[in-house]
C-alpha cells in the first residue's frame, strides 16, 4: 500500500510542474512512511511513497525500473496472485531482483501489454511509463478500492493518489459547483467529479494511455451484469451457498499473504465475522480487533464481537472509546481530508484504524457485502415497494404522520419513524427518483436551496442532471433489484465506503483488505438471483445462510444498526460556538459568497429545535465543506 503522483507534459510550460514532484510526495506521506523515491526523465515525472508490505527490503522500493531501463513503474496496491504469476514468467525464462507484486506487474506490462490488467487478482492504481515509446500508462483497479486523481490543461497531465498531492503540483483551485450540489445531497462527491473543476477521478476499472498529446481513456473491466443469464442460473441455492463459501475462502486466503504483522476488523457484524472465520481457519490465534462506545450502548457491538472472537479463538482487542475519545480525533479527520468528505463514520474508521495499526500494518475488513448482496435497511425497503401488498400500502398511507412525528437514527423509535417516512415517500416514486432520493441526506431543492444567488448561477442545471442521470443508467422501470445493487456498487462503494476506508486508514498507514471484492465473488455475486439475496424476513440472505455453521447463533438474533457520531449532542454543546461564531456565522458566510445566509440560519434553527429531524448530516456535510475551506482555499 503506497501513494503515487505523477507528471506528464506536453509543453515547455508543463515542465514546470516537474520541480514540484518532491512537494507533491512529501504531501501523501501517511500513505507510505517507509520510504520514497522520484523518477525524472525529460518530460516525465513519477513520484511514490512506499508502506512496506511485501519484500521489505530496499529492492522493493519505487519507481521502479526494469534491467533494460526502458519500463518504469510506480505503484500502489497488492497484487494477491502475484505469485502465480510469478511462477508462469520464470518459466519463461524472466528473472526477478526482488520479491515484490510490483515487479510481477512491471514484466506483465513489458510481454503483455495493456491486456495483463485483466489477469491481475487485487486492488491498485498504477502509472508506468516506457521511455521509448515515451508514453504513459495509467490504471485503477475494478472495484475503485484505490483514488486515482487526474487533471489535464493544454500544458501537462498531473495525477496523484490523493487532492493534496495534485493541489501540490500546482492544479487550479476552482470550485466545480455541481460537484458542491451533489456533494449537498449525498454528503460526498461521486466521480468521475471532484470539488474542483478540471481534476476528475479516474473512474474504477478504467485505464488512460498517453502518447504525446493524445489520450485515450479505456474501460478494462465492468461488473458483467446480465439479467438473462442471471435467468439462466442452474444451480440450486444449497449449491449457490457451497460456491460462496468456496470463493470467499479462497478470497481471504489470498489476502492473508504479507512480510508485516496482519490482523482482521472485527464488529461484530454478519461481514466481519464472516472474514474473521475464515481468516482463523489459516491463521491461528489471528489478531482481531474492535471499538465498542461506552457512552452509547445502542451502538456498541463489543459483545457480538466477542463471541465470534471467542469461537475461533483469535486474539482479540476491543478499543473501547467515550463520546470525548471520538471528540478528541475530530480536527484530525478533518484536517486529513483534502477533498469535502461528510460520512460522519469516518470518524470511528480513523480511530479503529490508527489503534489497529499501532499492533499491525495490515487488516481485512468486511466492506462490500452489503452492496453485493443486499444488506442495507434501503435494499429491504426496496424489496418491498417492488412486491407491493397492504404492509406497504398502510406505510405509505400514513406519509401525513410519518412528517409530523419526531425523527432519529439515534433511538429506536424515532429511527423507524424516519425509515417509515422515506418509505412512504418512495412508494409514490418511480425507481431512479426514489433510489436518489433514498441515497442522499437532502433533496435537490434542499441542497440547491443553500447556495447563495450567485452559486445557484454556476451550478449549471444540466450538468448536475447529467451526471445524476449517468449514475442511474442501470435503473429500468421493470428491472429488479440487482440493478440496484449494480448502482450502489458504481455509486456508493467507490464514492463513499472504498473512499472513507482509504482516506482514515491511510491516514494512519494502515493497509487494508476487503475480500468480499475479490473479482470473483463480485462476478458470482451478479450471477444469481434476488432471491438468493433476499426475501421477506432476511437481508443478505445467501450470506446468512451459508456462514451460519461458522457463527455464534446470537449474531442471527439481534437487529443489524450502522454506527452514528453523536454529532446532534456535540452541535448542541462542544462545537455550537464552531457553528455561531465560526464556521456556519453570518459573517463568515456572507464574506465567504457560496451560502444562503438565510437558508443556514434556518438550518441553524431547525438544529437547535426540538424536533431536529435528520439536520445534524446536513450542518456535518457543511462544517465539512467549511473547515475544508477555510485550510485549502483561504
Amino acid at each position: 500500500m503506497c501513494g503515487i503522483t505523477g507528471v506528464f507534459a506536453f509543453t515547455e510550460a508543463g515542465r514546470n510542474s516537474l520541480a514540484s514532484l518532491h512537494a507533491s510526495t512529501d504531501a501523501i506521506s501517511s500513505r507510505g512512511p517507509d520510504s520514497q523515491g522520484h523518477y525524472v526523465y525529460d518530460r516525465v515525472g513519477l513520484g511514490h511513497r512506499r508502506l512496506s508490505i511485501l519484500d521489505l527490503s530496499c529492492d522493493g522500493n519505487q519507481p521502479m525500473t526494469d534491467a533494460a531501463g526502458r519500463y518504469t513503474i510506480i505503484f500502489n496496491g497488492e497484487i494477491f496472485n502475484f505469485r502465480e504469476l510469478r511462477q508462469k514468467l520464470v518459466k519463461k525464462g524472466y528473472t526477478f531482483h526482488s520479491q515484490t507484486d510490483t515487479e510481477v506487474i512491471l514484466q506483465l506490462y513489458i510481454t503483455e501489454g495493456r491486456g495483463f490488467l485483466k489477469k491481475l487478482n487485487g486492488f491498485f492504481s498504477l502509472a508506468i511509463y516506457d521511455k521509448e515509446e515515451d508514453s504513459l500508462f495509467i490504471a485503477r483497479d475494478r472495484m475503485g478500492v484505490k483514488p486515482l486523481l487526474v487533471y489535464r490543461d493544454e500544458d501537462k497531465m498531473l495525477f496523484g493518489s490523493e487532492m493534496k498531492a495534485l493541489m501540490a503540483l500546482g492544479v487550479p483551485r476552482k470550485l466545480d459547483y455541481a460537484a458542491l450540489s451533489h456533494y449537498l445531497q449525498l454528503n460526498y462527491i461521486p466521480g468521475p467529479a471532484t470539488i474542483f473543476k478540471g481534476v476528475k477521478k479516474l473512474l474504477p476499472g478504467h485505464y488512460l494511455y498517453i502518447k504525446g498529446e493524445k489520450v485515450v481513456r479505456k474501460a478494462w473491466y465492468r461488473i458483467p451484469y446480465d439479467p438473462k443469464k442471471v435467468a439462466k442460473n442452474k444451480l440450486t441455492y444449497e449449491q449457490q451457498q457451497q460456491k460462496l463459501v468456496e470463493l470467499m475462502d479462497e478470497s481471504v486466503a489470498r489476502r492473508l499473504v504479507a512480510d508485516v504483522p496482519l490482523g482482521s476488523f472485527l464488529s461484530g457484524g454478519i461481514d466481519s465475522s464472516v472474514i474473521t472465520a475464515l481468516a482463523a481457519r489459516h491463521t491461528p490465534h489471528l489478531n482481531t480487533f474492535s471499538i465498542g462506545f461506552r457512552d452509547e450502548p445502542f451502538f456498541d457491538e463489543t459483545k457480538y464481537a466477542n463471541l465470534v472472537a471467542k469461537m475461533h479463538k483469535t486474539n482479540h482487542t476491543v478499543f473501547s472509546l467515550t463520546n470525548q475519545d471520538l471528540y478528541d480525533h475530530i480536527f484530525d479527520v478533518l484536517n486529513y481530508i483534502d477533498e469535502p468528505f461528510a460520512d460522519s463514520s469516518a470518524l470511528a474508521v480513523y480511530i479503529l484504524s490508527k489503534r489497529t495499526r499501532e499492533k499491525v500494518t495490515v487488516a481485512l475488513s468486511g466492506d462490500g457485502a452489503d452492496e453485493l448482496f443486499a444488506g442495507y435497511n434501503k435494499h429491504m425497503a426496496e424489496w418491498q415497494v417492488r412486491r407491493g401488498g397492504p404492509k406497504a400500502e398502510a406505510v405509505a398511507g400514513l406519509g401525513i404522520l410519518w412528517e409530523l412525528l419526531p425523527k432519529s437514527r439515534n433511538s429506536f423509535i424515532g429511527n423507524k419513524v424516519r425509515q417509515f417516512q422515506r418509505f412512504s415517500r418512495g412508494m409514490s416514486s418511480g425507481p431512479k427518483d426514489r433510489y436518489w432520493d433514498w441515497a442522499s441526506l437532502a433533496s435537490e431543492q434542499d441542497a440547491r436551496s443553500l447556495l447563495s444567488a450567485a452559486s445557484k448561477r454556476k451550478v449549471g442545471k444540466k450538468l448536475v442532471e447529467k451526471r445524476r442521470k449517468d449514475i442511474l443508467q442501470h435503473l429500468r422501470a421493470d428491472g429488479d433489484l440487482n440493478e440496484v445493487l449494480l448502482t450502489d456498487m458504481n455509486l456508493v462503494l467507490p464514492y463513499d465506503m472504498n473512499a472513507k476506508v482509504d482516506l482514515m486508514s491511510m491516514a494512519n498507514s494502515l493497509e487494508v483488505r476487503s475480500p468480499f471484492l475479490d473479482v470473483n465473488v463480485v462476478n458470482f455475486a451478479f450471477s444469481l438471483p434476488v432471491e438468493s439475496k433476499i426475501d421477506a424476513k432476511i437481508k443478505k440472505k445467501i450470506v446468512q445462510d451459508a456462514f451460519r455453521p461458522m457463527l455464534p447463533e446470537e449474531l442471527y438474533k439481534r437487529p443489524k444498526h450502522g454506527f452514528e457520531v453523536p454529532l446532534l449532542k456535540w452541535f448542541r454543546n462542544e462545537l455550537r460556538p464552531l457553528i455561531e461564531d465560526d464556521l456556519l456565522s453570518d459573517a463568515f458566510i456572507e464574506s465567504q459568497g457560496i451560502f444562503d445566509v438565510d437558508a443556514i440560519r434556518r438550518l441553524k434553527v431547525q438544529l437547535f429545535s426540538r424536533n431536529p429531524g435528520d439536520v445534524h448530516a446536513r450542518i456535518w456535510a457543511l462544517i465539512v465543506f467549511q473547515h475544508w475551506w477555510k485550510k485549502w482555499m483561504m
